[in-house]
């Protein structure tokens, strides 16, 4: 059996509007164009993993409306199984709406059905998780169930990747179980600052900084990997498919570093076409890349 990612998170519709600027506050203006397109974090990371082939597994929950079975049957068609990506009855599924305008992004997410991922849903999964190489989680689910996921993946030496986004208070319980932390640059600085030997979490910390790159720490000492700047399209799931594919680079035991640059380069890829997931880019397409720059450096 290949080596296997589980991603515990969050799948949501996004609801994209494009504009030529961010309105003001109590101000309409006109749009330039809106799509209904997969996705969410967890989601985006699933699908990332699973197009830079990657054997993906994803536990989460949709609604039982028109957007929970797009959502589920979009999944399969990118080579995710969703054995346990389960529909709910009491809650919709998750939306989140997003305006691009001025080479950026703003994001809104009603969590719906992913609220439902509660700490048991992920117990009665332990086997699965317990079956993986990586874990992959997010925090668009509630805080308790990837406390859960995180303490059930170290029971089982499965390796646990956490992207601290959307940022909030983390408990020990859940630091002290992650083997990575991928923060962003304004993400990293809250995200220990209640704990009183914080160097312990920097150390595990892979934090990108847009088309800056990656910075980490090995051998006690700071490395940077550059990253390789484009002219965006759009933004959003840059981050997502970073961590979809240091994972998938990882599960191939390839080495930190050459995990960063494959993962900065994939992020590079996706920012050059519209969505989340549309953007994301095929394992080949990432090596070609990389195989170009090296051509010409």
């Amino acid at each position: 059996m290949p080596e296997k990612i589980t991603v515990v998170g969050s799948i949501n519709m996004d609801l994209v509007t494009s504009t030529d600027r961010m309105p003001e506050q109590g101000e309409t203006i006109l749009g330039e164009n809106f799509a209904v397109i997969p996705g969410g974090k967890g989601a985006n990371q699933a699908v990332a993993a699973a197009k830079l082939g990657a054997y993906v597994h994803f536990i989460g929950r949709v609604g039982s409306d028109v957007f929970g079975g797009r959502l589920i049957t979009h999944m399969k068609e990118q080579g995710v199984s969703t054995d346990d990506l389960e529909q709910v009855s009491d809650e919709p599924s998750g939306t989140a709406s997003i305006i691009l305008a001025e080479q950026d992004n703003r994001i809104i997410v009603v969590p719906g059905a992913n609220n439902t991922v509660t700490p048991e849903v992920v117990a009665a999964r332990e086997d699965v998780i317990a079956e993986s190489d990586i874990m992959l989680l997010q925090l668009e689910i509630p805080l308790e169930s990837a406390v859960k996921a995180a303490e059930l993946a170290a029971a089982h030496d499965t390796t646990v990747i956490l992207n601290p986004a959307p940022m909030q208070d983390l408990p020990k319980a859940l630091l002290d179980n992650v083997d990575y932390f991928t923060p962003n640059e304004h993400e990293l600085l809250p995200l220990f600052q209640n704990e009183p030997d914080a160097s312990i979490y920097h150390s595990r910390c892979v934090m990108t900084k847009g088309a800056d790159g990656v910075l980490f720490t090995e051998d006690n000492k700071e490395r940077h990997i550059p990253g390789y700047p484009v002219e965006p399209v759009d933004t959003t799931g840059a981050g997502d498919t970073f961590n979809g594919a240091l994972a998938a680079a990882l599960t191939r035991n390839v080495p930190l570093p050459e995990a960063c640059r494959f993962a900065n380069a994939a992020a590079a890829l996706s920012v050059q076409k519209m969505g989340a997931q549309g953007g994301m880019p095929m394992q080949h397409e990432v090596e070609n890349f990389l195989k170009n720059k090296q051509d010409r450096s």
